[in-house]
């Protein structure tokens, strides 16, 4: 099946970008604390935390480290509040930006979110103001080198499990799905084996805008830099053909 994937330009993601695994660490042990506190401390039955630990692991998170944050979690449960919250705007030239946040003050995410939009000379939205030009779909990463399995036998597995779309990049293959069927498609890899790069709900743009003008990059770099920098947003999607 033929793919519509620019995996580098999908979003820009802060477990690909941050130079600290300190900082992506922090980021995964909150979405292991909000998936125990919704599902409980077991993988085999919370799909969610089950999930996260698989990102964990593919952001080489030591197995000890994610078994204490799951422990301190379960033992916590009452006591987290992380909200999950999304801003929409928009960088130099229209670019449009969704921000996912997980925080535990979003009075101080708002600002600190608003802020990194002025700096970059763009602006914060109304909720729904750019989402509709993206698509909410489930997304698959699997790393050629780390599969064993043939591509057409991994495409036929995904297509069987419920997938939407198959294709193959220069050095992954990207499996997209309805992200109601997103659960179902991710089990059947694991059961199966297969290395995930990332297996997430994510926003995939149906357009992609290009930037010619310098000062328009480096306006629309510093905010995505900036909303890297904050340990409240845990994913920055953009249409920007980077």
């Amino acid at each position: 099946m033929s793919g519509h994937s620019k995996f580098a330009n999908i979003k820009h993601k802060k477990e690909r970008n941050d130079a600290a695994k300190g900082k992506i660490f922090t980021i995964i042990g909150r979405e292991i604390a909000v998936a125990v506190k919704d599902g409980g401390p077991d993988p085999d039955n919370n799909f969610k935390l089950a999930t996260v630990i698989a990102k964990a692991k593919a952001n080489n998170m030591p197995n000890d480290t994610i078994d204490r944050g799951i422990k301190k979690a379960a033992g916590a449960a009452g006591d987290v509040n992380y909200e999950y919250v999304t801003y929409e705007g928009y960088g130099p030239n229209g670019i449009a930006i969704i921000v996912d946040a997980l925080t535990d003050n979003k009075n101080r995410t708002a600002a600190n979110v608003r802020s990194a939009f002025t700096k970059g000379n763009g602006s914060i939205g109304t909720q729904g103001c750019v989402s509709f030009m993206f698509d909410k779909k489930g997304q698959i990463i699997v790393d050629k080198e780390e599969c064993d399995m043939e591509p057409d036998d991994l495409m036929m597995l995904a297509l069987d499990a419920g997938a939407e779309d198959f294709s193959e990049e220069e050095d992954s293959y990207e499996i997209l799905t309805d992200p109601d069927t997103f659960e179902t498609v991710n089990k059947a890899l694991t059961e199966a084996k297969v290395p995930m790069m990332s297996a997430e709900v994510t926003m995939i743009p149906q357009t992609y805008v290009e930037l010619t003008d310098e000062k328009a990059i480096n306006s629309l770099q510093r905010t995505l830099d900036l909303l890297d920098e904050d340990d409240d947003v845990q994913y920055v999607y953009h249409n920007w053909d980077e």
